[in-house]
């Protein structure tokens, strides 16, 4: 009884082999058939996903370097009216001989050296006085460097100011405080800030910057913070 009980149980094995055996069958059968069928589609799928990943790479190369170096060539000769103090050639933007800093910005927005063409018009705009024109060309900036991003708020908040929009401005000054890891960025706008706090009455907000200067950044502000804090209580 035992022989056959292991007989019937090696049938049944073998009838469970074969079984798993014809569903693979089936599967691949499947399988064949979508691919047979879906073929022409897949194949169109697979070539955009080739000449998408060519494509980039191809714009990297043939669009987006050339563009980088003219950019560098323009960002280059504005920079060097700039070191010379010809402001207003450094600018530029007023033909295509010399783009400036306004030109080079317009023209290559889309890479870094056309963003930082912007942050310098906006900064020579804020000096002619243009507080508006200042903040709209300063806020085309970016970068992944944050003390720069710090530096950007920094002189929007200044434009703001120019325009007396002051409550816009201590929001701009809050966001150049924390956007730096650099300690003395942080303390130099913290201390902006609550002078401006200070000026627009919100001694409370006031306090809140002097008391972080007075916690975090004595190195920088030989004892100030104290005075500035007293100044809430009355001011």
């Amino acid at each position: 009884m035992a022989k056959l009980g292991k007989n019937a149980q090696n049938e049944q094995e073998g009838k469970e082999t074969v079984e798993f055996f014809k569903d693979l069958d089936r599967e691949a059968l499947n399988t064949e058939r979508f691919l047979e069928k879906y073929s022409k589609p897949l194949g169109i799928v697979f070539g955009v996903l080739v000449l998408g990943v060519l494509g980039f790479f191809g714009y990297k190369q043939f669009v987006v370097a050339p563009k980088n170096a003219e950019a560098m060539k323009s960002f280059l000769a504005a920079q060097k009216n700039l070191t010379e103090n010809k402001n207003a050639e450094a600018l530029g933007g007023k033909s295509a001989a010399n783009p400036g800093f306004i030109g080079t910005a317009n023209e290559y927005s889309a890479t870094s050296i056309g963003q930082l063409s912007a942050y310098n018009a906006g900064l020579l705009k804020f000096k002619e006085g243009k507080f508006q024109e200042a903040y709209d060309l300063l806020d085309k900036f970016s970068s992944d460097n944050k003390t720069l991003m710090a530096m950007k708020y920094g002189a929007m908040a200044d434009a703001k100011s120019g325009l007396n929009k002051n409550d816009e401005a201590l929001s701009l000054l809050d966001k150049a405080a924390t956007a730096s890891d650099d300690p003395y960025t942080t303390y130099f706008f913290t201390r902006k800030a609550g002078i401006v706090a200070l000026g627009l009455k919100k001694n409370a907000e006031a306090k809140k910057y002097f008391s972080s200067i007075d916690e975090k950044y004595q190195d920088y502000d030989n004892g100030m913070s104290d005075s500035y804090i007293e100044m809430t209580k009355y001011y």
